[in-house]
């Protein structure tokens, strides 16, 4: 019995020290991205090409200033703001709609409509509707706009929808119900009594669409060819890789990358909580 009980602790032991390792090295593979960025920022770009060591032999601060003037970060961080919250405002309605006619309401072509979207979650695309894309926004004089781009990231919503309407449906019906009977209309039902209750998913899915809008590099690069002043930060950011004399310098877009990622880290700290309690909430109800 005593050696049976040794083992079982053993081997407990050994199962959380191997999690235990397991996420480690994954902090590790997420972190070190980030680390080496900005320790390349503050590098010398002769440094940077070369390798050697993995710290900067004399921090190069200067690289940031760089990076701010030539880029014009002022410019293309009021772009990204306004593209990012415009986008996030709309995909989270069309989500919140979306989710509840599909969870509460029955209509002609639901199914199909719902394994349209289903199967949207399995296939990328990519660049392949790209092209579409900016036809049918050419065709509405969208194509030089901020409002074209809005639409555009706004499209391919389909995991979010399917968040929403999973959430929804651990909302008990009778509360729909007990509002009707009070005199509620649809319109009521969704407003007053369903739309407080999917604050906790909504709000993962205003995080899930400004990151990936804030972070979106092709979509945005294509559709501002024509409007250069319509670029995101994301996209100026890559252009600081040549400099006037047409020389890659790594060092000036590494500088610029890290100025990039300070918004969506201050964004994520303070939705921190709400973001871990959609979650939760999701698993529990859905």
């Amino acid at each position: 019995m005593e050696s049976a009980v040794k083992s079982r602790r053993l081997s407990a032991k050994a199962g959380r020290v191997c999690g235990i390792l397991f996420l480690v090295v994954m902090i590790l593979f997420t972190l070190y991205p980030i680390i080496y960025t900005v320790l390349g920022s503050l590098k010398t770009n002769a440094e940077l090409t070369a390798g050697g060591s993995f710290f900067p032999e004399e921090w190069q601060f200067q690289n940031y200033y760089q990076a701010f003037v030539q880029a014009d970060f002022v410019k293309y961080t009021a772009n990204s703001v306004i593209l990012a919250v415009s986008t996030t405002a709309l995909a989270v309605v069309s989500c919140a709609l979306a989710g509840f006619m599909f969870a509460r309401r029955d209509f002609a072509g639901k199914k199909i409509l719902l394994a349209l979207y289903t199967s949207m979650m399995f296939i990328s695309l990519g660049s392949v509707t790209l092209y579409p894309i900016y036809q049918f926004l050419q065709n509405l004089g969208l194509d030089k706009s901020m409002a074209g781009l809005v639409i555009a990231l706004t499209g391919g919503q389909a995991v979010n929808v399917l968040l929403v309407m999973g959430f929804v449906k651990g909302i008990p019906k009778e509360l729909d119900e007990a509002a009707i009977i009070d005199g509620c209309t649809i319109y009521g039902v969704f407003g007053r009594i369903l739309l407080p209750l999917m604050k906790p998913i909504l709000a993962v899915v205003a995080l899930f669409v400004f990151r990936n809008t804030w972070n979106d590099y092709i979509t945005t690069l294509i559709m501002t060819i024509t409007n250069p002043d319509l670029q995101t930060l994301t996209v100026a950011v890559v252009q600081l890789k040549y400099s006037v004399n047409a020389a890659a310098e790594w060092h000036i877009m590494l500088a610029g990358a890290s100025i990039a990622i300070i918004p969506i880290l201050i964004v994520y700290l303070l939705c921190n909580k709400q973001f871990i309690a959609g979650l939760t909430a999701g698993a529990v109800k859905g």
